[in-house]
């Protein structure tokens, strides 16, 4: 098999190489969020190379490429999008690119502002493991009784708050409400004192 290479620099140990294009939403003080492609230290500007017209083939409404969000991008299916990436691996890879004449599409990554790359309406999430399952029971129940039967039989999955979905390095805000002080007989109104976190595996459902 053929292995492919850029003629974009990419770091040693980069998780942006020509095999891994992910598409997000980016600004820069000069201009506002817009959808882009990471490749080694910098960010393909897609709002500019649809512009070049380098992109109607795939994608005829160049207004996605400005939207502050994926949604519009991923409304246009699998397919598109699809070939879309496959595109963009062609112009990153190709030593006679056109992309080499108009560089100014290449943001560095350190000059950009990342945000929350979709508009999410609602999320379902679930327990993924046993392990998470039972610390989770354990936090409500004896834990002998930790893991409730049904588990086994069928994915337990709930009603997340889409509002908790933050980009990263965002300051934590602890939740406020009624805490029953350890002796107290009367509650009083303060920020948690524990915060739960957890490493969370997350997808993004589209059309076909």
């Amino acid at each position: 098999m053929l292995q492919l290479s850029s003629w974009v620099h990419i770091p040693d140990h980069s998780d942006f190489t020509i095999y891994n294009l992910p598409f997000g939403i980016f600004s820069t003080p000069a201009h506002r969020p817009r959808v882009g492609v990471a490749i080694g230290a910098h960010i393909l500007d897609l709002s500019a190379v649809a512009a070049l017209g380098l992109l109607d083939d795939q994608i005829s409404e160049r207004s996605v490429f400005d939207a502050t969000v994926l949604n519009p991008l991923i409304r246009q299916g699998k397919k598109a999008t699809s070939a879309l990436r496959l595109h963009l691996q062609q112009l990153l890879s190709n030593p006679d690119s056109v992309l080499k004449d108009h560089l100014q599409v290449l943001v560095p990554q350190s000059e950009a502002t990342m945000h929350l790359p979709v508009e999410i309406g609602d999320y379902t999430d679930f327990y993924s493991s046993i392990e998470h399952a039972t610390n989770v029971g354990i936090m409500f129940r004896d834990p002998a009784n930790a893991l409730l039967p049904n588990w086994r039989h069928l994915p337990v999955g709930y009603h997340g708050r889409a509002s908790s979905i933050v980009v990263s390095g965002t300051p934590v805000r602890r939740p406020h409400g009624q805490v029953l002080p350890k002796g107290a007989d009367v509650p009083v109104y303060q920020a948690c004192a524990r915060l739960d976190f957890e490493l969370e595996t997350a997808f993004v459902i589209g059309r076909d």
